[in-house]
């Protein structure tokens, strides 16, 4: 494994981030296709015994339940000192007011929600899942900032928001002498690039972290455009994402596996170091099965030339703005 610096902060983290929606109670939200938690402890163990450190949840995954498996495994196979834990909040967490979105109050609780459900005394990275309409920026980030003077959490990130967003967000921070934003969990991936117009670029140029989610267009660019599985039939969200492109995305998923073809290696490292010539500092991978993770390792050893990246990215066309609400 190889580590890498966050952005402009002094945390070291593993260039391959394992993401937690994939694990939870399948009756607590709206996938299917999660993972018990056997199957779950069985997946962060490999991961640990790779050298993956970054371990990325949310409070909304299955309801909670992601990140109590995920703890849970942590207990028995990981020393708490040597991983980073990341999780979010905004989600609808419950019914009735003040169980979702970014007022003071709802911040304040789900942090400690999750840092019960995470068993741990601090949280090392906490986003904000995504932009909140209703709540003023400056409440937003005062109690973020709160949060980080108390050491209830260590840095800040923010996911999916349009580029004018996560500039006020991060003015408001810096005038009021607040905790800025060290990280941006986007979407991106060599089917969905849009972030390159704005965010991508702004984030380089204030030394944000890139830690994008859905690298691999939720399995899209891992295999024929015809072939199937549990996810790929009941995943509502990403067939919200990409069905609508299918003619365009179809020709980028036969040009991966070209170039994988020319190097004798999966699909899935090819998206994934595509994603790291792209500047990326930890793409964020879903795992149901623990044989993908050797897979995801293995791209470390992938290089791909300037003439490989001009032939996967050449066919990409403008998509609608996904993500964002």
């Amino acid at each position: 494994m190889e580590y890498v610096k966050l952005g402009n902060t002094g945390l070291e983290v593993s260039k391959i981030c394992l993401g937690g929606m994939s694990f939870g109670d399948p009756t607590k939200w709206f996938h299917q296709w999660v993972l018990n938690e056997q199957e779950t402890e069985e997946i962060v163990k490999r991961s640990l015994d790779l050298g993956i450190n970054f371990f990325d949840t949310a409070n909304v995954y299955s309801i909670g339940t992601s990140e109590e498996y995920m703890a849970k495994a942590f207990k028995k196979h990981a020393n708490r000192d040597q991983i980073v834990i990341a999780t979010k909040v905004h989600g609808k967490m419950g019914d009735g007011p003040n169980q979702s979105g970014l007022s003071r109050k709802t911040i304040m609780q789900e942090v400690e929600h999750s840092l019960k459900r995470l068993d741990v005394d601090y949280i090392d990275i906490l986003y904000i899942h995504r932009w909140d309409y209703d709540t003023p920026i400056e409440e937003v980030m005062c109690a973020l900032n709160d949060l980080v003077r108390s050491g209830k959490v260590l840095y800040l990130g923010a996911s999916s928001m349009y580029a004018w967003q996560f500039a006020k967000a991060q003015r408001i921070a810096k005038e009021n002498n607040w905790t800025q934003f060290s990280v941006m969990q986007g979407h991106y991936n060599l089917l969905y690039r849009e972030e390159e117009r704005e965010m991508n670029p702004m984030c380089k140029d204030m030394g944000v972290a890139l830690v994008p989610y859905s690298p691999l267009a939720a399995g899209r660019l891992t295999r024929d455009w015809e072939s199937t599985s549990l996810r790929f039939e009941t995943d509502a969200t990403a067939k919200r994402k990409y069905d609508s492109t299918e003619d365009s995305d179809r020709v980028i998923v036969d040009r991966v596996k070209d170039i994988a073809d020319k190097y004798q290696v999966t699909r899935a490292q090819i998206a994934i170091a595509w994603l790291w010539r792209k500047g990326v500092v930890s793409p964020i991978v879903g795992v149901t099965k623990v044989k993908y993770l050797d897979d995801f390792v293995a791209a470390l050893d992938v290089t791909l030339s300037d003439e490989d990246m001009e032939y996967l990215e050449e066919m990409y066309v403008p998509h609608k703005i996904m993500g964002y609400e």
